[in-house]
């Protein structure tokens, strides 16, 4: 099966690329801001009894969650009476039927890890996850797909925002379309973090350099925390969580931070090869580094003492998202754990290859996929009540 992504009236044509930003759905994490000091602070996480420490010479401090207004969308979006702001859309059982097992068969297709962390879910979360999942890589495919050169050229992003309003109001264009409207029609979501989403593939299509982690940190949140943002209300918090609901979706924000951090990481070598370098300027200086060494693929000493430094960045992200992955709905967890899971082993990938991401891309085979499900699995069934929060000692 395969789908295109442009807006033209059929749905379908040549099949899905990879892209970077995708490798499954990221549905959990958040940005928690801690004043720089000159010296290496320490994030002990409790729940694992060990020492989590941030680069030192690095900046941590990435964009003020107020100034993206994330606090506006948790308090939608944690609505638990009437949300739907328009009649619920009414379509032919089959149609939608229709809608949804596209969307399933894609996720199977193009994330099939995350695809069955989703098995566990209750039925109408799975259908609404697929969905949701459909909507990023679509969106995603405009910008890194195979027409992406004609796509940047012709205001498509523009037509695609306005065909995202007319799937908040209920009009879908398509199949694919229709499977998000029931879904928002089921789940109080806001259409911020996707409208979000849409700018960060404007982004994409102005932007090749990032100047410092700030300008790196709004890219992450545009392109994959917002899908964080998206996927708490399809996911559910778990009754007996024992933290505020804002701070779920802060841990859900982190993990989309943490997984793109990941993902710019092992494809510094592709990325170059399209002119692209996305890692802050000024942090490849502190090294002596600049951008020609990356377009030479020298993997000098210097480098290797960078990517260390960027490679535990990405590892505070990610320990900070545990605490929101352990307190949603028992049956949502697994999914998020296995994307925690395997997405660390591509930095360990990255270390084994002795920090060589600019010859050599970094993975995690299917076998080793697959031995990681049963720990996801395990994690998955740990109680919020029984999960310590990570604390910051300076």
């Amino acid at each position: 099966m395969s789908m295109s992504f442009s807006l033209a009236p059929k749905p379908y044509s040549s099949s899905i690329t990879c892209c970077r930003r995708f490798g499954g759905i990221r549905s959990e994490v958040v940005a928690v801001m801690v004043a720089p000091k000159q010296r290496r602070r320490e994030l002990l996480a409790e729940s694992s009894g060990t020492v989590i420490m941030f680069p030192h010479n690095l900046s941590k401090q990435g964009v003020p969650l107020a100034d993206l207004h994330v606090d506006e969308v948790v308090e939608w979006q944690c609505q638990n009476g009437n949300f739907a702001t328009t009649t619920k859309p009414r379509f032919e059982p089959c149609f939608l039927k229709d809608g949804y097992e596209m969307c399933r068969k894609i996720c199977k297709e193009y994330a099939k890890t995350f695809y069955l962390g989703t098995l566990l879910m209750t039925q109408e979360r799975q259908k609404a996850i697929w969905a949701i999942y459909v909507w990023c890589r679509r969106t995603d495919e405009l910008v890194d797909g195979p027409n992406a050169d004609y796509m940047k050229s012709c205001g498509v992003l523009d037509r695609w925002e306005e065909r995202l309003h007319d799937i908040f109001n209920g009009r879908p264009y398509d199949l694919l379309d229709a499977a998000l409207t029931d879904t928002i029609s089921n789940f109080p979501l806001d259409i911020k973090p996707f409208r979000d989403m849409i700018e960060g593939m404007r982004m994409d299509t102005k932007k090749t350099r990032y100047k410092n982690f700030q300008e790196l940190y709004l890219y992450c949140y545009y392109v994959a925390g917002t899908v964080g943002l998206m996927s708490v209300p399809i996911m559910g918090i778990a009754p007996e969580s024992i933290i505020p609901p804002q701070s779920v979706y802060d841990s859900a924000l982190s993990l989309g931070i943490g997984n793109q951090l990941t993902n710019i990481l092992r494809d510094v070598g592709e990325d170059a090869i399209r002119g692209r370098v996305y890692l802050p300027q000024d942090e490849l200086a502190q090294f002596g580094l600049c951008e020609e060494d990356i377009f030479r693929r020298k993997v000098s000493e210097s480098w290797r003492e960078f990517m260390k430094e960027q490679i535990m960045r990405a590892r505070f992200y990610f320990n900070l998202s545990e605490q929101g992955a352990s307190q949603l709905h028992k049956a949502s967890r697994w999914p998020v754990w296995s994307s925690l899971i395997l997405y660390r082993k591509i930095l360990d990938a990255i270390e084994d290859n002795d920090y060589d991401n600019l010859t050599k891309r970094a993975y995690v085979g299917r076998t080793k996929k697959f031995l990681m499900l049963p720990l996801a699995y395990k994690r998955s069934l740990s109680s919020p009540n029984t999960n310590l929060i990570p604390r910051y000692q300076g």
